[in-house]
C-alpha cells in the first residue's frame, strides 16, 4: 500500500495480538502499545502461539517467523507507538469512553494524515468520533473472531468519515490477506452481527415453541445453511433459487416467525442461573470436562484448513484476494435454494 509503512497497534489481547501479527506477516513495522510490559509479554506468547500453528500448517515458512516477530515492536509508550504511524488500529475494552479516551490520546500522537480505525462489534463511529478535530479519518475496522483465522473485516465509515479513507481501509487490509467488505453507512451491530442476531432469535424462539431441541436447531444449520452460506451469500442463494420462491416462502411463513422486541426471555433465565455456556459449565449444552476444548480445536482445524486453501487459490497478481468465482454453467437452471 503507498504510503502506508508503520501500523500502530493498540491493544495486545485476544484481538490485538492477531491485529498486529497480520500485519506484520505482510510485511508492514507494526508497534504494538498495551498499558504494562506483562500484557506485552503475553501478547507476543499469542503470537508466538499463533505462528507455531500457521508453520504446522504449513502456512507460513518456518523460516520467515523471526522476520516477521522481528516487525512487531512492544511498547508501553503512547508517543513510541503512534509517533509517524500511518494506520493506527486499536482493540481494546468494547466501552464507548474506554475508546473515547484512546483516541484522544491518540491524535495527539499521530501524524495528522493517519488513518484511525477502532475494532469494535457494533459501537458507533460516529460517537467514538465525537472526541476527533479530525473525525474524517476515523472508522471501524470489525475483525472476526478469532482474527488470526476469519477472513471477513467489516469497514464501517462513521458519518464524517472521508470516503476516501474507506477506500484506502479496504485495500490495505485486502493487500494483508483479509477480505474487506465496506458498508455503505453505519447501523447498530452493522450487519454481521445484525443478521447472526436475528438467526438466533429465531433459533431460540423455536426451542421455546418445543419445536426443535438445540442440537437439532444447530444440525440442521451446520448442515444445511452454514454449508451452503459458506459459498454464497442468503441473497445470491435467493437469485439462485428464485425470488419468485423466496416471495412465496416469505409471505406465508413470516407471520410465524419470531418478532420479539425485547430480549429473548429464554436467554435471560439462562443468564439469571449463571448458566452462561462454556464459561461456567453449563449453558443450552453441558460443558463440563474436554469437550469445549475439543470443540474449538475442532473448529480452529477446520478455519485453518480453509484458510489454506483460500491461500492456495490466490494467485500474486490478485494483490492477497481471490476474485469471485463464477458458476462453471451460467446457462444451468439452478435448483430451488429454499
Amino acid at each position: 500500500m503507498d504510503g502506508i509503512h508503520v501500523v500502530a497497534n493498540i491493544g495486545s489481547g485476544t484481538m490485538g495480538h492477531a491485529t498486529a501479527l497480520q500485519f506484520a506477516w505482510y510485511g508492514y513495522s507494526v508497534r504494538m502499545l498495551d498499558v504494562s510490559d506483562k500484557a506485552l509479554s503475553h501478547g507476543m506468547a499469542l503470537i508466538d502461539a499463533d505462528l507455531a500453528t500457521f508453520v504446522g500448517k504449513g502456512i507460513v515458512d518456518r523460516k520467515d517467523v523471526e522476520a516477521i516477530r522481528s516487525r512487531i515492536a512492544p511498547t508501553t509508550d503512547f508517543g513510541e507507538a503512534l509517533g509517524g504511524a500511518d494506520f493506527v488500529v486499536e482493540s481494546v475494552l468494547e466501552d464507548l469512553e474506554v475508546k473515547r479516551d484512546v483516541w484522544r490520546h491518540a491524535e495527539e500522537c499521530a501524524p495528522e494524515d493517519a488513518i484511525f480505525a477502532t475494532n469494535t462489534s457494533g459501537l458507533s463511529p460516529t460517537s467514538i468520533a465525537q472526541v476527533l478535530d479530525h473525525p474524517e479519518r476515523f472508522l471501524v475496522a470489525h475483525f472476526y473472531n478469532p482474527a488470526h483465522l476469519m477472513p471477513l473485516v467489516e469497514v464501517v465509515p462513521a458519518r464524517q468519515t472521508d470516503p476516501r479513507i474507506v477506500e484506502r481501509t479496504v485495500d490495505l487490509l485486502d493487500s494483508v490477506g483479509k477480505h474487506a467488505v465496506a458498508l455503505d453507512r453505519e447501523a447498530p451491530g452493522f450487519v454481521g452481527n445484525r443478521i447472526q442476531a436475528a438467526v438466533i432469535r429465531e433459533a431460540l424462539y423455536i426451542i421455546r415453541q418445543g419445536i426443535a431441541s438445540p442440537q437439532a436447531v444447530d444440525d440442521i444449520v451446520k448442515y444445511s445453511l452454514g454449508l451452503r452460506w459458506s459459498v454464497l451469500g442468503p441473497v445470491i442463494s435467493a437469485d439462485l433459487g428464485g425470488l419468485d420462491v423466496f416471495d412465496t416462502l416469505m409471505r406465508y411463513l413470516s407471520p410465524e416467525l419470531s418478532s420479539e422486541r425485547d430480549a429473548d426471555p429464554l436467554l435471560e433465565e439462562k443468564v439469571r442461573d449463571g448458566n452462561l455456556g462454556l464459561k461456567t459449565g453449563h449453558g443450552f449444552y453441558d460443558w463440563t470436562g474436554e469437550r469445549g476444548a475439543e470443540i474449538v480445536r475442532d473448529r480452529d482445524e477446520r478455519l485453518l484448513d480453509a484458510m489454506s486453501r483460500e491461500l492456495a487459490d490466490r494467485k500474486p497478481q490478485d494483490g492477497g484476494r481471490k476474485p469471485d468465482r463464477k458458476p462453471k454453467d451460467e446457462g444451468q437452471k439452478p435448483k430451488d435454494e429454499s
